[in-house]
């Protein structure tokens, strides 16, 4: 049998995490209808899906099967999807466009959103908590990593920095931590939680892990700070130049435009050499890298 186009993989994969979504969340018949309307509006029919694609990626080289798979998939785009409608809110970036449409504080109400959002983190866990085909003591590491790479130790912690930090000049190295945290630790969780779908992993095993997510994650933000200097609002599917109106440390702000893209391609080339242990068998995550940096949305 023929092994799929990366094109074809990425489209299967994204696929399957829309049926598994649409399976995990509550229905939208159920009571309370508002609530679980708004979860399904923001989570269903949109986004990138990086963070599955990544868990994917990294489940087949350490053999995962799909049914836990699809659980870690779920688990790590709810924990995503809850931050964005949190981030939406007037509170913090007060955003109108997601995904080429209405963020959900604007298509339902601020209360609503702010509940859509606490009710995804809560199911993310729910859903990893049930995936029965992993041994308990490694799933009871995969719930505790999760729960530190959404917390104040990681997205939650990157977030109120990325906050305080309006107006301020911040360095490279504390602009780098800044992103570590905020979009990086989930980055790397979803390709340990993958991973660990599959079985537990040796340390150099985890360690070039740790080193491609790290290099992939910092690559992530630093194409999201150059689109969102050079890209419009109908190819994002988000407000462009929001970092700049709103006085935001960015890479583009801190090293300029082609410099960020210098440092994107370098780190790209440093995800491709933190896999080379694991051969041809890590393709997926090696083509992942690529789509992340040569992305245009």
């Amino acid at each position: 049998m023929t092994a799929l186009s990366f094109g074809d993989w990425t489209g299967q994969v994204q696929g399957d995490v829309e049926e598994a979504l649409d399976a995990f969340l509550p229905p939208h018949n159920a009571v309370p209808h508002k609530l679980h309307e708004a979860m399904r509006y923001t989570t269903l029919g949109g986004g990138k899906r990086v963070r599955p694609l990544l868990a994917y990626a990294a489940g087949a080289l350490f053999g995962a099967e799909a049914p836990a798979l699809a659980r870690v998939a779920a688990a790590v785009e709810m924990i995503h999807v809850y931050s964005l409608v949190h981030d939406d809110m007037p509170c913090m970036d007060d955003d109108a466009l997601r995904r080429g449409k209405p963020t959900v504080h604007v298509a339902y109400d601020e209360a609503t959103a702010l509940l859509a959002g606490d009710t995804l983190q809560a199911q993310a866990f729910q859903v990893l908590a049930e995936a029965h085909s992993v041994p308990p003591a490694r799933l009871v590491t995969m719930i505790r990593l999760l729960a530190q790479a959404a917390g104040s130790s990681g997205m939650c912690g990157g977030q109120a920095i990325d906050l305080e930090s309006v107006g301020l000049a911040l360095t490279r190295d504390e602009l780098e931590r800044m992103h570590q945290l905020k979009t990086g630790a989930m980055l790397r969780v979803s390709v340990v939680l993958g991973a660990l779908a599959g079985r537990d992993l040796a340390p150099h095993e985890l360690a070039a892990l740790d080193a491609y997510s790290k290099a992939v994650g910092l690559a992530f933000q630093v194409v999201d700070d150059v689109l969102d200097a050079t890209a419009d609002s109908a190819t994002l599917g988000k407000t462009a130049g929001k970092d700049a109106a709103d006085n935001k440390p960015t890479y583009v702000s801190i090293l300029g435009l082609e410099p960020s893209r210098a440092l994107a391609e370098q780190l790209r080339r440093d995800a491709h050499d933190a896999l080379a242990s694991f051969g041809d068998k890590a393709q997926r995550l090696r083509d992942l890298a690529d789509l992340i940096v040569q992305r245009k949305a």
